[in-house]
């Protein structure tokens, strides 16, 4: 009850976190207003000024519409962690920070497309460890299913307190015996949300990201509006976006440990992984390149990580299985 209780507390706080930093868009009456030129919707909480004469023209146009003035703002050459107001927690701790490190080091490495892909390979690389126990207790749900699966068949038609209780401590132990813990996994995710929503919001909010340019393709164009333009480099975005994807919520799907915990659950999977192969395909046409970018390298990343976490899984499983039988010979 303990750690339902913590697992609660820490999504209600999560949950809390992304809503108070939840992206807004300028808008006129209920519409969105998207830049003409790259067909981005146009963020109302920006972080630093942008020098764009057209995005700052729509930007004066409907200033009345921010909580501050534009002249307030710092560029984004100058901005600092502490530039400008304060507006929430979530801010001052996740977004600025993060917008800070993306800035100083495209502005280091005179390109933001790569400095968005290297600070989110950072990030990928600090979870290392979160992602790592993940997998790993994915495989020992795998190693406990046959037991939990006998115990599902015993309990199967009891359903008085006694026997639920009963059914629950023999579940229990077998996670004992295989050291899982079903929390950790909910942990890791929470862990997860709060970095992945706010990077998103730090390229968001940051207008010298999208003014810039990588391999002739503009930081701040969606796909479809690249390809409306005649720039065909932009269906090959695309198709890193939906493939990386699909390879790496397989490669995910392949050791979870839902997978392994019946055919329901199996087909819940199956079905969760089309969904959302189909809603990130779609979404990919209006994702602005940066973002883009941002979700291939990371991808490509989580399907390198995989493959080398479960390497190391098998090495460690082959080195207990030789050492289990040396000491049984001792003994005898």
């Amino acid at each position: 009850m303990k750690k339902t209780k913590k697992i609660i507390a820490l999504a209600v706080t999560t949950l809390l976190l992304t809503g108070c930093g939840s992206d807004s868009y300028l808008k006129k009456g209920k519409q969105i207003i998207t830049n003409p030129e790259t067909g981005q919707s146009i963020q109302k909480n920006i972080l630093c000024q942008p020098t764009d004469k057209n995005l700052l023209k729509i930007y004066k146009d409907n200033e009345k519409q921010l909580d501050y003035k534009l002249d307030e703002l710092p560029t984004c050459k100058n901005f600092k962690i502490n530039s400008g107001t304060y507006h929430s927690l979530w801010e001052s701790i996740f977004v600025k920070p993060l917008a800070y490190i993306i800035l100083k080091l495209g502005y280091l490495i005179k390109n933001f497309g790569v400095s968005v892909m290297l600070v989110g390979l950072l990030i990928r690389l600090i979870l290392l460890p979160f992602s790592k126990k993940t997998m790993m207790q994915s495989e020992n749900m795998k190693k406990a299913n046959p037991e939990l699966q006998r115990i599902e068949k015993k309990y199967a038609n009891k359903t008085s307190q006694e026997d639920m209780m009963a059914k629950s401590q023999e579940m229990m132990m077998v996670y004992k015996k295989y050291g899982v813990n079903p929390v950790s996994s909910c942990l890791v995710t929470f862990i997860q949300l709060p970095l992945f929503f706010a990077f998103l919001q730090a390229i968001n909010r940051v207008p010298a990201i999208f003014e810039d340019k990588f391999l002739t393709m503009n930081l701040g164009m969606t796909p479809y509006k690249g390809i409306a333009n005649g720039q065909y480099i932009y269906i090959v975005l695309i198709l890193l976006i939906i493939l990386t994807t699909y390879f790496s919520f397989k490669k995910s799907m392949s050791g979870n440990a839902a997978g392994a915990m019946g055919t329901e659950a199996e087909k819940q999977m199956n079905f969760m992984f089309k969904f959302m192969i189909i809603m990130i395909s779609v979404a990919s046409f209006s994702l602005p390149t940066a973002i883009g970018l941002y979700w291939i390298v990371t991808n490509a990343f989580a399907i390198f990580q995989n493959a080398l976490i479960k390497k190391m899984m098998a090495k460690e499983d082959k080195k207990d299985r030789i050492i289990k039988p040396e000491k049984k010979t001792k003994k005898n």
